[in-house]
């Protein structure tokens, strides 16, 4: 070869030479323990930015100092030391997000822990998220049904709405939840189960209680057990809900329960002692309560677009609702399920207590017939709490209170219902309707239940065209209708 021609070669390929520089922000590991690490040498590193340490952990920038960094860590630490490299990402903390979650296990980070095959996607959302402002949201008018008679009829709860559940330990919170979950068949809602700090074993009884029921289908569990670091407790609602964004953002309608609320602030407040932060009341950081609100917030109903229910926990300490957290979530909801323990012991399951129990979205998310018919029961137990502790003293009782009392009896009984076994709306506003009108003043006690099984075969055996209008309508020739069918089926006693 020419050499002249080797020299123009040679000159194009310095022409087209561009050098690239490839800059790290690294740092230094300063101390570590306990999930925490304490950095220096990132100057320029972001709030929820993801650190890289070693051996591929991943950790988040949350204490932004003068010199320091304060972050927590995600995974195995033992191989991290001190004086280690770490590297920015210049990525805020997100997880994968996929369809192909439903039906999964997976941990706070997006990966699955079932066994199963591996989730394989480029979509990611990030974990932390301003909530939608007030133009974006839509008024909550579509009914989120429980499958629980005493709360879809007293205590609804609509598509978009926060409805607290709160209680002691052991008084059916989580028994609430999963019910609502099973319920959902069928009724076009993706479901987000939430389970922080949760035993292991009770969380492998509700995945097969799910499957069982089919209700895995349309459900994701998202799990940061007992076992598991404060750091993953923290940021496993905030997956959760950024999950639960990516199905909402394709126009579904999604059901969130956190399990529970009380455990994530404990976490958090190991989290923000470790990395020094000043204590408030009761030693929890002060933006305790915006660590609960930014994350209830993201639950909403938007304007041409999907939902969010969100149904928190919040376990309490021998009833007392205004210790400092149940106060700040109760301030956050739309509404709360009160649980007491004194009810669940007398057998009066779901523990609802009806006069602490609120919804603030109300009739709005009910249909037309339960409206209806849930109304006049409403009124009735009202009467019949107030004469309850009454009645004990009085000797003699005249007919029209007599009369109130055998009514809110028997209300009570229908309202007791054993888990995992929701009841259809159509079902439950006929029963509704048949004790308002008197079809079971006379019914013994202890048969009111056996009454129920038989009245609802009869409905499905010989009424189906009737449920069906039900869900969708009411006025008076399905009032008439519902008489008739009430009367026949007494006439078969």
């Amino acid at each position: 070869m020419p050499i002249e021609s080797l020299a123009n070669q040679l000159r194009k390929q310095i022409e087209d030479f561009k050098p690239e520089i490839d800059i790290d922000e690294v740092g230094r590991v300063v101390k570590i323990g306990d999930n925490i690490a304490i950095l220096s040498g990132l100057n320029n590193v972001q709030c929820s930015e993801m650190i890289e340490f070693p051996n591929n952990t991943i950790g988040v920038a949350l204490n932004l100092e003068e010199d320091l960094v304060g972050a927590i860590l995600f995974g195995d630490t033992h191989h991290i030391k001190e004086g280690d490299t770490v590297k920015r990402t210049k990525k805020v903390l997100s997880i994968p997000v996929s369809d192909q979650m439903t039906g999964r296990v997976i941990d706070a980070l997006g990966n699955p822990i079932d066994g199963k095959e591996e989730i394989v996607t480029d979509n990611f959302y990030p974990i932390e998220k301003i909530a939608p402002g007030v133009m974006s949201r839509q008024p909550v008018s579509q009914p989120v049904q429980t499958g629980l008679l005493s709360i879809d009829s007293m205590v609804p709860i609509g598509r978009g709405q926060r409805e607290l559940i709160i209680g002691d330990r052991q008084t059916g919170k989580t028994a609430i939840a999963i019910d609502t979950i099973i319920n959902q068949r069928g009724e076009n809602m993706h479901c987000i189960y939430v389970a922080i700090g949760q035993k292991e074993s009770k969380i492998a009884q509700i995945v097969a209680k799910l499957e069982q029921t089919g209700a895995m289908d349309y459900t994701t569990v998202v799990v940061a057990g007992a076992s598991e670091s404060a750091s993953l407790s923290y940021i496993a609602p905030y997956a959760g809900v950024a999950l639960a964004e990516y199905f909402m953002d394709q126009g579904k309608d999604v059901l969130i329960v956190y399990d529970d609320l009380s455990k994530h602030a404990w976490a958090y407040r190991e989290v923000s002692l470790l990395l020094r932060r000043p204590p408030g009341r009761e030693a929890y950081p002060g933006d305790v309560f915006y660590l609960h609100s930014r994350l209830l917030e993201r639950a909403c109903r938007i304007v041409d677009g999907g939902s969010i229910t969100a149904l928190p926990i919040i376990e309490t300490q021998a009833g007392d609702v205004s210790a400092y957290i149940p106060t700040n979530v109760i301030s956050i909801t739309d509404g709360q399920i009160y649980l007491e323990s004194d009810l669940f012991y007398k057998g009066i399951r779901p523990a609802l207590n009806i006069g602490l129990s609120v919804s603030r979205v109300g009739g709005s998310a009910q249909i037309k017939a339960m409206k209806k018919v849930a109304g006049q029961m409403k009124l009735d137990m009202a009467q019949f709490r107030e004469l309850e502790a009454f009645a004990q003293f009085a000797s003699d009782l005249d007919e029209d209170t007599k009369k109130k009392l055998n009514r809110g009896e028997r209300i009570t009984e229908l309202l007791k219902q054993p888990q995992y076994s929701p009841i259809r709306v159509a079902r439950q506003i006929a029963i509704i309707y048949a004790v308002n009108n008197g079809f079971l003043d006379n019914v013994e006690i202890k048969e009111i239940k056996e009454f129920q099984e038989k009245f609802f075969k009869f409905l499905d055996l010989s009424k189906e065209d009737l449920l069906k209008k039900l869900v969708k309508e009411w006025d008076e020739n399905i009032e008439k209708e519902l008489k008739q069918a009430c009367e026949e089926f007494v006439k078969t006693l």
